[in-house]
């Protein structure tokens, strides 16, 4: 942290107005110091773009919602908490703040999400960042985002969220790096074109999810229906699957993403089957529907199950009869995993497994 924001944590007295601290930082923008007690969404509501609002640390019983571009939400060294408000303050937002940005708060909270940011399908919101926060016990997201641009998000820990852990859809050049998304319902981390409808594959711009900790979620991270992307260099453990990249009928195809440099260990959590997936057990990798996808260079171990989509690396024969096509494995350190190191169920002669380091394949040789 710079030196003016230290000053202006340390001087809270000379900056508090409204209950609000609020003081100019760097090439005009203002920096909003939030405490405990006090409103976060007030300071976003006041933050022009470019600004940051500054969090102590505390416990806060909002949603948020942001949508001015440029804008910094970040938490100061430890514990800062959202959590989701009580069931009074949730009725009584709406007349305490007014305003358009009250109502969207209002929409994040009774959607069941924590932080909302939100841009619009014409314009998407650029540059904003969310950085060093706790965010738990929402009945759906932890984090949503929609339509944003170069959506940064770093040092979050996503925690005991109904749904994802941290979601966005219908974004491009995002940037999740270093977070933490544990104990989620679905994802920890869910990525996606759209969630609601069904359409082709969207290109990202080289969306990256790099060093995140993924741990006791359903799945550690979905990939659905997407272009240019990769995962690379992140831990992925004790969920019922690590990694999914999901394709499905639409053109253009899921694809085109490097899924590298990942350690992905005992992701053995039991799920039960869904209306969209099957019974989820062991499985470290799992692409269906996908094409030109680059696995490589990952350590995946002791993945085992029982379900149809168990193993270390498995190309799973899409639900809705899509082939993958003209994906390369390579180059990845597999063990231990059950029914087998490499799991091939396409029909589809075009994917390739070469250099891995296993001991099983289903069906034999692509070890």
């Amino acid at each position: 942290m710079n030196k003016c924001h230290l000053v202006y944590l340390a001087c809270t007295a000379a900056v508090v107005g409204a209950g609000l601290g609020a003081a100019p930082a760097s090439a005009g923008h203002m920096t909003h110091v939030v405490h405990a007690g006090q409103s976060i969404q007030k300071a976003v509501d006041a933050a022009a773009p470019g600004d940051t609002v500054l969090i102590a640390p505390g416990t806060y019983r909002e949603s948020v919602t942001v949508t001015t571009p440029g804008l910094t939400l970040r938490g100061v060294g430890r514990g800062v908490v959202i959590r989701p408000a009580a069931a009074k303050a949730t009725k009584t937002t709406a007349k305490s703040t007014g305003g358009a940005a009250a109502k969207a708060a209002d929409t994040c909270a009774a959607a069941g999400n924590g932080i909302c940011v939100v841009g619009k399908k014409n314009r998407k919101l650029e540059d904003v960042t969310l950085a060093s926060l706790t965010v738990t016990g929402f009945t759906r997201s932890g984090v949503y985002a929609v339509d944003t641009d170069r959506l940064t998000v770093r040092k979050v820990t996503a925690l005991k969220n109904g749904v994802w852990g941290i979601a966005q859809e219908a974004s491009v050049r995002g940037v999740f790096r270093g977070n933490t998304a544990r104990d989620n319902g679905d994802a920890g981390l869910f990525l996606a074109n759209t969630i609601t409808t069904e359409q082709g594959a969207t290109d990202t711009g080289g969306t990256l999810v790099e060093r995140n900790r993924l741990e006791g979620n359903r799945i550690g991270v979905t990939v659905r229906r997407l272009r240019n992307l990769t995962v690379a260099e992140n831990h992925v453990t004790g969920n019922c699957a690590g990694v999914f990249v999901v394709g499905d009928e639409n053109k253009p195809k899921a694809g085109a993403v490097t899924v590298a440099a990942n350690r992905i260990v005992r992701n053995n959590k039991s799920c039960p089957k869904t209306a969209r997936l099957d019974a989820l057990q062991g499985s470290g990798v799992v692409m269906t529907g996908t094409e030109d996808t680059l696995v490589t260079q990952n350590v995946i171990r002791d993945n085992a199950g029982k379900s149809p989509l168990s193993g270390g690396i498995v190309l799973f024969k899409s639900f809705v009869g899509t082939t993958s096509e003209r994906n390369r494995i390579s180059d990845n350190e597999l063990s231990g995993n059950l029914p087998a190191d490499l799991v091939d169920q396409e029909t589809a002669k075009a994917n390739t497994f070469e250099a891995n380091s296993c001991q099983v394949s289903r069906p034999a040789g692509l070890c």
